[in-house]
């Protein structure tokens, strides 16, 4: 392999979108540790940040490959926001894969141990209010959705939730506090109860 050092990032990524493989591999040398490191802090799952770091490069070859990838940004930061999406992602199928539906017929959702205190009515409202939550947290900006997820579904400090974002501790809790104003907001607006 030629010695590609002298590149610029967006000179191997030109080169890269004209054929040259040799390309990308210097950019995946350039980047791999980096950006390994930053999914593994993010996500607290070596195996999991391994399938999101394949997936990030796959998908920077095909968008590279079709043309559509814009130079107006830095390319270490356009593939690590790629990474970041997706580790985002895939804490929402987290989520979701752990949320019970009613629509499966072999599990009665309402006919559990943990339930046997409440009354049928008090375990339907939960459900509503968990759904209500989730909607509430869908319609939130990005940043303060990231920060929210990280700090109540991964359990992370505000300390870690800003060395993953790439931001001060005090804008991780000023996120952290928008978004609890906002979903406030968006549960008068929607006349939600969110407790019972």
């Amino acid at each position: 392999m030629r010695n590609l050092d002298k590149y610029t990032d967006e000179q191997l990524v030109a080169a890269y979108a004209s054929g040259d493989n040799e390309a990308f591999d210097a950019l995946l040398l350039r980047h791999k540790n980096r950006l390994f490191t930053y999914i593994v802090q993010m996500v607290r799952d070596r195996d999991l940040a391994d399938d999101i770091f394949q997936e990030t490069f796959v998908k920077a070859i095909t968008t590279i490959r079709q043309g559509r990838y814009n130079d107006f940004g830095k390319f270490s930061a356009w593939i690590t926001r790629i990474a970041r999406n997706l580790a985002i992602d895939s804490f929402r199928a987290e989520k979701s894969e752990a949320t019970v539906s009613t629509d499966d017929t072999n599990f009665d959702v309402l006919n559990r141990r943990e339930l046997s205190e409440e009354t049928v009515e008090d375990a339907m409202i939960d459900l509503q209010i968990e759904h209500d939550v989730r909607r509430l947290v869908d319609e939130l900006p990005e940043p303060q959705r990231e920060v929210l997820m990280m700090r109540f579904y991964k359990n992370l400090s505000f300390k870690e939730i800003a060395e993953i974002t790439g931001v001060s501790i005090n804008t991780a809790l000023g996120r952290m506090r928008y978004a609890i104003l906002n979903m406030r907001r968006l549960a008068r607006e929607k006349e939600l109860i969110l407790s019972r």
